[in-house]
């Protein structure tokens, strides 16, 4: 398992080593141990620029998923590649209060969120790909907090 883990956004610290842990955590129970994952943190401006980049919208958001490859694309030699994974830390850490957690655990629910679009989870075509999806957000979420229960206020 590979994790590459860039901090655009220093002004935020975080721990780099326990969003490993987590992040493996998740790949493990995933049966994903053997692939490949790359994590970008950064600012609203940065998360903004992406989503307009490859998204069309002009604002920012909280987390953005980028598949490394189709279902029609055959797998290169090495690893598997999952993708890549981006995260607003300005936007992370003003959502964790609504959401009754700290940023740690709020970037470990967005990490989670992220890696599950990686996999073809998606929440926005079907009820029931929604439930779906939050059923597994919070297995995942209880796994690495089992004693944190998500609040109603975040639709994760």
């Amino acid at each position: 398992m590979e994790i590459f883990i860039c901090n655009e956004y220093p002004e935020i610290r975080i721990d780099i080593q326990k969003i490993k842990q987590h992040i493996a955590k998740t790949l493990i129970s995933l049966d994903c141990n053997d692939h490949e994952i790359s994590i970008l943190f950064v600012g609203d401006q940065g998360i903004r620029d992406l989503n307009y980049q490859f998204r069309g919208i002009d604002c920012p958001t909280d987390v953005l998923s980028f598949p490394q490859l189709s279902d029609d694309e055959p797998e290169p030699p090495g690893a598997p590649v999952l993708g890549d994974v981006a995260i607003s830390l300005e936007t992370a850490r003003d959502q964790s209060g609504d959401h009754g957690l700290s940023l740690e655990e709020e970037l470990t629910l967005l990490l989670i969120h992220g890696i599950l679009h990686l996999l073809g989870y998606d929440h926005e075509i079907s009820d029931q790909e929604e439930e779906r999806m939050r059923k597994k957000t919070r297995e995942l979420f209880t796994l690495i907090y089992p004693e944190k229960t998500l609040t109603d206020t975040c639709n994760f």
